[in-house]
């Protein structure tokens, strides 16, 4: 027994069950595209979205980019700049005193005149220069001859399947070789400078200052399949606009401010977009018409990132672990399935949908301006599907219901009845059976007097055909009342009041006797048309008797499960029964309806009756006091 009661407390809801069922099968299933990319793509769209959301910085004040742009290349009439208008720009830059100069651009060769001008220049030990990997040896481009090895910094940067540029390429292999970014290069020599140096962790990981920079791997965030060669970081983006920038003209007639370049990081290089040195980054969708950044700009953003996480303790992007996220997941599957199954009205279940998917928008953009990327794509599509699944599966579940409630009725009901039974489906389906109760109602009987003079008439089909019409007529009428019809008998018919669903005031069950004795009386009504119509048809009328009673039976499941029907048994069912059937001969009018007096009683003084008196029923010692109903009062 106390085992029966622990399984019952612990009892999980079927709704319950639906939405977990469905939140591990989206979960697996969702887990399965995820590790083979397919939610990659979203991934990166979710990403992107949130993060231009983020306010915007301002510009790193310890950079200055010198760009070259199409104005420039007009005034200096020729692509790329001699060698002696370069070394003239460092020239410039270099009497105010930056901390270091980065050359983005290609010099492996020289540009006469000033060859010699130019080394001298690139050959200070302030100045970066640049060097292309590529994917082949074919595609790499050495350095400028006169910088040092020390001094060269790859330029080559790692793009998304989606073409987009979120990551920075620290270091990369080059024929057995560790060469390092030229943004690293650049910040290195800038932190130098303030007694930083850089050293490697017990684990592995590179360390500038206090700040480690973790790996990325091909499934941190929101990636699952990326490549993660090289030792790469997640890039963090100041804002569109990174650092001031000044045109290589304004620096070769020297309209500048001199603080701009004093103890800064001048980058130098192209943002022409002639020179299709440009790039889709996350900030791409909401740029308008400046959808790419120069690669310039992008060196920039790196170096500020690296400047911004030792100096500023701005944090670098964390991630969660693999199985963290797998319960990130779940868990807003779990949500998603929880709402669809509390909230089945369309609009609530939209509107709930709603506030899920914002709370996870939310969620996720908090953690965005914590520098932090969990996926987003995936729970917010588990979190659907696991409501769409358990949606269809609660639609599926109430036809079947329905369908089972119907059959174990076995007829029709009024649509309020029927209403008021599908509210009540989960107290009245237990094992496939509606249990059996004690309730209120009243039971009415009918039968036709004159029938067989009917049926001697008629052929069997045309006999079908004739009760079928007078049925169907009666059946309307009980309806329109309230009530159900429990089964024909040829000619008669049961209907009940007060079922399925228990009546649990008086009030109630005084409602239900009047409607079963106005039903009665229009039977009578519905009769008096059919007989005109029958007549002129060449059919004799006929007439019907009503019984009536009210009181207490047991409903229920009756039959086995190869044949189940809506029982109602009891002496009230009996009653009625007899009461129908006494005395036929006694009958005037259309139809005869008697009632007793537990049906009077709940009836006050809306309908005119007579009495008949105490009457022993066929087959009952105890005599029922008995009434004729023959009209309703305020029709008078």
């Amino acid at each position: 027994m106390k085992i029966q009661q622990i399984r019952k407390r612990i009892e999980i809801p079927r709704g319950m069950r639906a939405a977990i069922v469905a939140t591990v099968t989206v979960t697996s299933l969702l887990l399965g595209v995820r590790q083979f990319g397919g939610l990659q793509p979203l991934e990166l769209v979710a990403f992107d979205r949130l993060l231009s959301w983020r306010p915007p910085q301002k510009p790193d004040p310890r950079l200055l980019i010198v760009e070259v742009n199409e104005a420039d290349i007009n005034n200096l009439q020729q692509w790329p700049p001699t060698d002696e208008t370069l070394a003239r720009v460092f020239e410039i830059l270099q009497q105010h005193q930056p901390t270091v100069i980065g050359l983005d651009l290609v010099r492996d060769i020289s540009y006469s005149p000033g060859k010699d001008q130019l080394a001298a220049q690139l050959s200070k030990p302030n100045v970066i220069g640049i060097t292309t990997i590529g994917n082949t040896h074919l595609e790499s481009i050495p350095p400028p001859p006169s910088i040092p090895k020390e001094r060269i910094g790859f330029n080559d940067i790692s793009s998304d399947p989606d073409g987009r540029l979120r990551r920075n390429l620290m270091f990369a292999s080059y024929q057995g070789i560790t060469l390092i970014s030229f943004s690293l290069q650049l910040a290195l020599l800038y932190l130098e400078n303030r007694g930083i140096s850089p050293q490697v962790t017990e684990n592995n990981k590179y360390q500038l200052g206090d700040v480690v920079f973790s790996q990325l791997k091909p499934n941190s965030g929101g990636y699952q399949k990326i490549d993660a060669r090289g030792y790469q970081i997640l890039l963090s983006y100041r804002s569109l606009k990174v650092a001031r920038q000044i045109t290589i003209t304004q620096v070769l007639e020297e309209e500048f401010d001199p603080s701009w370049v004093r103890d800064k990081i001048v980058l130098i290089g192209a943002t022409a977009p002639s020179l299709k040195d440009l790039f889709f980054t996350p900030y791409s969708a909401i740029a308008g018409g400046h959808s790419k950044m120069s690669g310039v700009e992008i060196h920039a953003q790196m170096v500020s990132q690296y400047l911004s996480a030792v100096l500023d303790r701005r944090r670098l992007f964390w991630f969660w672990p693999e199985g963290l996220e797998v319960l990130w997941i779940f868990g807003w599957a779990l949500a998603g399935g929880v709402v669809a199954w509390k909230l089945e009205h369309p609009v609530s279940l939209g509107l709930g949908a709603i506030a899920l998917l914002g709370s996870l928008g939310g969620i996720g953009y908090a953690i965005i301006l914590q520098q932090g990327w969990v996926p987003i794509a995936a729970p917010a599509l588990a979190s659907m599907l696991t409501g769409t699944g358990v949606v269809v599966r609660q639609v599926q579940v109430s036809w079947q219901q329905q369908k089972m409630v119907m059959r174990l009725l076995g007829q029709q009901t009024s649509p309020e009845i029927a209403s008021a039974l599908w509210q009540a489906r989960d107290r009245l389906l237990q094992e496939g059976r509606l249990p059996w109760q004690m309730v209120t109602a009243t039971v009415l009987f009918t039968d036709l007097k004159g029938y067989s003079s009917v049926a001697e008439r008629r052929s069997p089909l045309e006999l079908m055909a004739w009760l079928n019409q007078y049925q169907e007529a009666m059946t309307e009428v009980v309806l329109h009342h309230q009530g159900i019809v429990k089964d024909f008998t040829g000619d008669g018919m049961r209907a009940v009041f007060g079922v399925p669903v228990p009546r649990t005031t008086p009030e109630a069950i005084a409602r239900d006797a009047e409607n079963a004795v106005c039903c009665g009386l229009a039977m009578g009504d519905r009769l008096s048309q059919l007989n005109e119509q029958w007549q002129q048809e060449g059919l004799p009328a006929v007439q019907m008797r009503v019984g009536i009673f009210t009181g207490p039976v047991a409903v229920g499941s009756l039959g086995s499960k190869h044949r189940l029907e809506y029982g109602v048994i009891g002496d009230s069912v009996n009653i009625a029964s007899r009461l129908e059937s006494y005395e036929k001969e006694r009958h005037e009018g259309v139809c005869r309806v008697l009632i007793a007096r537990e049906t009077l009683e709940h009836l006050g003084e809306k309908f005119q009756v007579e009495s008949w008196g105490n009457l022993t029923l066929r087959g009952r010692k105890q005599p029922v006091e008995v009434f004729l109903a023959k009209g309703d009062r305020s029709i008078d």
